[in-house]
């Protein structure tokens, strides 16, 4: 199954990096830690549609590491991947 988002929509798989405390303790996903802002582009709508009727470029495409606003977007679970469907307006950097 494949999802293609539509309109200035963006499907971002979060980077999940495991947190390290300074003392080298290994905290697991489980503990409840803020969410993470931070991944990566998989696929990318066509753009959303203006006034004129021609689409907006999108700014990012896939592949891009990307962070966005820490709660915006909807949560989506293919498998055993957890994904993010977001605005492109959502999106606040690329990262090179």
């Amino acid at each position: 199954m494949n999802i293609k988002p539509l309109g200035d929509r963006v499907l971002v798989k979060p980077i999940k990096e495991e947190e390290v405390t300074k003392s080298g303790i290994v905290l697991p996903d489980t503990v409840d830690k803020e969410k993470k802002m931070e991944g990566e582009v998989v696929a990318v709508g066509p753009g959303k549609i203006l006034d004129s009727g021609e689409r907006a470029k999108m700014e990012v495409k896939v592949g891009d590491k990307v962070i966005f606003e820490k709660w915006g977007g909807e949560e989506v679970k293919m498998g055993k991947e957890e994904y993010k469907i977001l605005s492109a307006e959502k999106i606040l950097a690329i990262v090179e």
